[in-house]
């Protein structure tokens, strides 16, 4: 059994330098049953863009589908609130953060790794100075993350940065060869202060600036499944795997997949192990998340065919099962990859061949947004920040970044 200790460090030297989930696939096949509380049946997987243009009206679909005659055209009906950014690559984009209003970072694949200080308006690319450019393009920068001028950024090969004076130097932060699994996310907490992920779903927090990390979580989570065998939750026995779409709320709240798709697990602070739970249907879960960024608000979860469910406030999380609410949204069968909050209404939800959905009732109706409609590729992040009058951010492939404008 793989333990940690909550008292267990790895000691790490830090070397001074002056250095800076490949999405699934997006469309999938139909599944006819479910276990959870579903909306009304979708048509059948069509064109994208041709589907988006036709009416949501159901009773137009269905007096359609009877007569063969096509729906009328909505393109009237459909919100443009979002405008692209020049880049000056064209690489896949995982991830973006801010430490002012005006000073960000974004990172993304081949080494891409840019910076702003107009708020987004204008990005320029960065290097670093020990990273020669056949090896900077090697790596998969997948996680930034500032506070107060202290930022973290987590690539791929295993690859662990940090500053202190808001990017200007940086140094490399060596990992120990027994960390359980591989990093998965870091996050900036404060001066020296950030929390680590593992694929294993091990939790450590530094307060030296990565030359000691300390576990949160007793024990890896095949460990956990493997003693609790008799959980009830399906797939969790004898479970081998590595969990995936890991996240974190605002309180410290964890929300992971399995790498296989077929249940979830929570872990709040204070907690010794993670806690599974049922996917409650049999299709794959493509990702989770928050509602609001508060694992008490509710979680949503997307599963293949372009499904998108909603659970109810406080969910139990104690329980095998929790409940979930089937959000309607139209998505011609192209996943799901990202939802995001704005506001306690109005929600947003991104995907395959960059398609764009908007709610304004808490994530109950979906209704199409046309701002990438005519761009190729597909969008695999969403992004907001209320800290900085809610300005939001959409991530994709082909060095796409879009620009919340309402």
């Amino acid at each position: 059994m793989k333990l940690f200790t909550s008292a267990a460090f790895f000691l790490l030297a830090a070397a001074p330098a002056s250095a800076f989930v490949a999405p699934n696939a997006l469309r999938q096949g139909h599944v006819s049953t479910t276990a959870m509380k579903m909306s009304a049946q979708e048509p059948g997987a069509e064109d994208r863009r041709a589907f988006v243009t036709q009416t949501s009206a159901a009773a137009l679909a269905s007096a359609a589908a009877a007569t063969g005659a096509a729906p009328a055209p909505a393109n009237a009906a459909a919100s443009k609130m979002w405008t692209k950014v020049d880049l000056p690559f064209e690489d896949t984009l995982y991830d973006i953060d801010f430490d002012s209003p005006t000073h960000g970072y974004l990172v993304g694949a081949r080494g891409a790794f840019a910076e702003t200080n107009d708020g987004g308006v204008t990005w320029e690319a960065r290097s670093f100075s020990n990273l020669d450019a056949e090896e900077e393009v090697t790596y998969r920068f997948q996680v930034v993350s500032f506070k107060d001028g202290e930022g973290w950024v987590l690539g791929k090969p295993t690859l662990m940065l940090h500053t202190k004076d808001a990017g200007k130097t940086w140094e490399r932060i060596p990992l120990s060869p027994k960390l359980p699994g591989e990093p998965t996310s870091v996050l900036a907490l404060g001066p020296s202060k950030a929390e680590m992920t593992t694929s294993s779903g091990a939790v450590y927090v530094t307060e030296n600036a990565g030359r000691n990390w300390k576990a949160q979580v007793k024990e890896t989570i095949d460990a956990t499944l493997n003693r609790i065998s008799s959980s009830g939750v399906s797939g969790a026995s004898y479970f081998t795997g590595s969990i995936i779409n890991q996240v974190r709320d605002d309180e410290g709240a964890y929300l992971a997949v399995s790498s296989r798709g077929n249940f979830f697990l929570t872990w709040e602070p204070g907690q010794d192990f993670w806690i599974p739970h049922n996917r409650g249907t049999p299709r794959r879960i493509q990702n989770m998340g928050f509602v609001e960024g508060d694992i008490h608000k509710g979680l949503w979860m997307t599963l293949n065919g372009g499904k998108l469910f909603v659970s109810p406030t406080d969910p139990e999380l104690s329980s095998d099962s929790f409940e979930f609410n089937e959000a309607n949204i139209k998505t011609g069968g192209y996943g799901i990859t990202d939802v995001a909050w704005r506001t306690a209404d109005e929600v947003w939800a991104v995907g395959g061949s960059n398609t764009m959905y908007v709610s304004t009732d808490n994530g109950k109706n979906f209704s199409f947004d046309k701002s990438a409609n005519s761009i190729p590729g597909n969008l695999y992040n969403v992004k907001f920040f209320k800290e900085y009058n809610n300005m939001g951010w959409a991530l994709g492939s082909n060095g796409l970044l879009l620009r919340f404008t309402g």
